[in-house]
């Protein structure tokens, strides 16, 4: 039970259908789920450790607010992974796992065209395990996916700018490019320039929705 909760509760935070401020009322998340409070603290306890959620003294527990400094951070993670896992898949992928990339692309292109933005979401996280897997190290997606949650909250604030969905979508045909021509150099080059735009986008953010952050750093240095 506890994982059914802190799983709905991850998602509805990551994709801010609970945007930061919210309260996390114990009692309603227990009635939603037929479950006592002793799963509801577990769940929340973990998300607390994710940084999902705050628990403020003598006022309550809510959905916390996005620190800006943990971008950078997890960032510097995230790229050293990703530029060797593209790297590899450039010098190592089958036809097969190539064409099955560039379907996955398509995918993607109907949920932008669409203005789908969960599956978007569904589609872009497979394009990411698909070049783990085509590097022959798939089981590292997982440790991205952790490294990635901070950032998640990030990436849904700035997709809905006008565009963006479709500009994803050229990045990751230029990085499949650089993949089918067997070229490492270029394809980690794309990768690094696929997940800086993350930066600027969060200035973005930023200026449209303050409220939602803690700017803890200079947002200048995002440039």
């Amino acid at each position: 039970m506890a994982d059914r909760i802190y799983d709905r509760l991850h998602h509805d935070i990551t994709n801010l259908i609970l945007p930061p401020g919210t309260p996390i009322l114990e009692r309603e998340v227990a009635s939603a789920f037929d479950a006592s409070r002793t799963p509801v603290r577990e769940a929340v306890l973990r998300l607390v450790k994710e940084m999902l959620v705050e628990v403020v003294p003598n006022s309550g527990t809510f959905v916390a607010r996005i620190p800006l400094s943990i971008l950078p951070e997890a960032l510097v993670a995230r790229r050293a992974l990703e530029r060797d896992l593209v790297a590899r898949a450039a010098t190592s992928a089958t036809a097969a796992q190539k064409l099955h990339l560039r379907a996955i692309i398509e995918d993607n292109r109907e949920a932008a065209d669409a203005g789908k933005q969960s599956d978007f979401d569904k589609t872009d996280s497979a394009f990411h395990a698909q070049i783990a897997e085509m590097s022959g190290s798939p089981g590292l997606w997982r440790v991205i996916q952790q490294i990635k949650t901070p950032m998640d909250r990030h990436r849904h604030l700035t997709l809905p700018v006008a565009n963006r969905m479709h500009q994803v979508v050229a990045e990751h045909s230029q990085i499949a490019d650089a993949i089918e021509a067997g070229d490492a150099k270029r394809a980690a080059e794309c990768m690094d320039h696929h997940l800086q735009q993350l930066k600027s986008d969060t200035l973005e953010a930023l200026e449209r929705y303050p409220s939602f952050f803690i700017v803890d750093m200079d947002p200048s240095k995002l440039k």
